[in-house]
């Protein structure tokens, strides 16, 4: 099981073992990441100015072996657009060969389409014979914000990306590349810890930047003998644990993907179930798909989650000016932790440009008060 980042024992490449000198380093460089963005917040999976939230709902795979569906890309809507080059491209040579070619003329002639947008590849494994032409082919090109990592099952995995990240980029100062890993396997959760505190050895600039940790549902289901039913129920425990270890080390959590991609209400449950168990986002396989995912990892308005929040915030400011920490609201208990959540609720809604109501709690309905914590 996953243990947070100050308990007594840590994960390592194969084993649990006890605090020991490569933890404690570990822990030092998670630390130092931390406080080089204390200022920022981390808001549906990204850190980022209170100002300004850069969302990241929807990862909409692309196949690189079609070029309709990479004009179509452009239009999809999808937070991130991820073209790939691995499953959905043949595994012969030739059509790996071809694929990347057409994905890097691609990324070459509509780069100025592409500019605005969050673009990321998903390269073939390190163990296959295609990732280092991945690398220097496709991922050195500067429109290239992330890289989407199959199959990485310890830190041994990262660590080969970051020398291929290092060789690939080694032009390019800016933007740093974020990098994902995705988690596929018994081996990946059980390293789970290590890989969610990874730092490159070669600094976030030319090595590249833990982002986001992302669920492979199907592969992990193919390499454990899990079978998949509808509740969803065989995954809950693995699932939860993905979303401890991104939270623990402020990265992103990217759900798994719907596969039946053609019924709504099917993606709609699993969206929100992502979300309840705190999910910053949900990979997609259909252009279809983005549209709910979009509007389901966002504050609702039925309920009221926005109102709520807006509520909350102006209540815990008439809070602080009596000097007060805590607040009844409703006939609830309200303080710091709340009002973070508040917070968070609000800045999504404003980079989805949602409605936010100026509601104020009346003084019938806010009761302040002092509490004995």
């Amino acid at each position: 099981m996953f243990r947070a980042p100050d308990a007594l024992t840590s994960v390592r490449s194969r084993h649990w073992c006890p605090v020991d000198s490569e933890m404690l380093s570990s822990l030092r460089a998670t630390s130092t990441r931390n406080s080089i963005h204390k200022a920022l917040l981390l808001v549906n999976g990204v850190r980022h100015q209170s100002t300004k939230v850069q969302l990241q709902r929807s990862f909409l795979y692309v196949p690189s072996s079609s070029d309709r569906m990479l004009q179509k890309s452009l239009t999809a809507g999808a937070d991130v657009i991820i073209y790939d080059l691995e499953d959905s491209v043949p595994p012969t040579p030739h059509d790996k060969q071809t694929a990347r070619e057409r994905l890097r003329k691609f990324l070459v002639d509509r780069a100025a389409d592409l500019k605005p947008l969050q673009v990321a590849v998903r390269v073939n494994d390190v163990s296959t014979p295609f990732f280092q032409d991945d690398m220097l082919q496709v991922v050195s090109q500067a429109v290239v914000k992330s890289i989407v990592l199959p199959k990485i099952h310890s830190t041994t995995d990262l660590d080969t990306v970051s020398d291929a990240v290092r060789l690939s980029r080694r032009r390019l100062d800016k933007p740093k590349l974020k990098v994902i890993p995705s988690i596929e396997s018994a081996q990946g959760i059980w390293n789970l810890g290590s890989i969610a505190s990874w730092v490159s050895p070669h600094g976030e600039v030319k090595g590249g930047v833990l982002s986001s940790l992302l669920f492979a549902a199907e592969d992990y289901c193919a390499d454990t003998g899990i079978i998949r039913t509808p509740s969803r129920r065989e995954l809950l425990y693995t699932r939860s644990q993905i979303v401890l270890a991104a939270k623990a080390f402020g990265l992103g959590a990217v759900d798994m993907v719907c596969v039946d991609f053609k019924d709504e209400n099917v993606l709609r449950d699993e969206c929100i179930d992502g979300r309840q168990l705190g999910y910053t986002g949900k990979q997609a396989i259909h252009p279809s798909q983005v549209p709910i995912i979009n509007g389901t990892y966002v504050p609702t308005v039925r309920p009221p989650e926005i109102t709520r929040a807006t509520r909350i915030v102006k209540a815990m400011e008439s809070a602080h000016q009596a000097n007060k920490g805590a607040i009844e609201l409703d006939g609830k208990m309200i303080d710091t932790p709340m009002i973070k959540q508040a917070q968070k609720i609000l800045d999504i809604a404003r980079a989805a440009e949602l409605p936010i109501s100026d509601a104020r709690p009346s003084w019938t309905d806010l009761f302040i008060t002092s509490f004995w914590f």
